[in-house]
């Protein structure tokens, strides 16, 4: 557990997927560090991972010169979380339903719904200088 009951730190990284695992430990790391229990630290991984991988691969098109930043922020017992990327945004209210039956079977495509599945509260944002910054946020009591 840390001591101060805050903290905030960030991880960036050029869109490579071999940095997938870099920033899968930068997080749980942390989330150790102040004690969430393992369930959740899993279920915050696949989350971050799912984002880390769509800004490497979908906002930032597997660019090296692109930037990806995990932020991650603890207050008050609430984790948020962002992933920023440097690509050219989206609008989430395209994303294809992956529960449809045109896309039940389909190998991409689920990584927003599996984050909603695990994650208190998701937001997207699109700064005015590019990319897209999804938060997610996490009570842990």
């Amino acid at each position: 557990m840390i001591d101060n009951d805050s903290f905030s730190d960030s991880l960036t990284f050029p869109s490579t997927t071999d940095q997938v695992a870099k920033a899968d430990e930068f997080l749980e790391t942390w989330l150790r560090k102040i004690g969430v229990p393992e369930d959740t630290i899993a279920n915050l991984a696949i989350a971050v991972t799912e984002l880390v991988n769509n800004a490497i691969k979908h906002g930032n098109k597997l660019k090296k010169n692109k930037m990806v930043t995990v932020s991650i922020t603890y207050a008050s017992g609430n984790i948020e979380i962002t992933v920023a990327d440097e690509g050219e945004g989206f609008n989430p209210e395209n994303i294809p339903d992956p529960l449809a039956e045109e896309n039940l079977l389909k190998e991409i495509g689920r990584g927003i719904f599996i984050v909603n599945s695990l994650i208190d509260d998701v937001k997207f944002q699109f700064p005015p200088r590019g990319g897209t910054k999804v938060t997610i946020k996490k009570n842990i009591g």
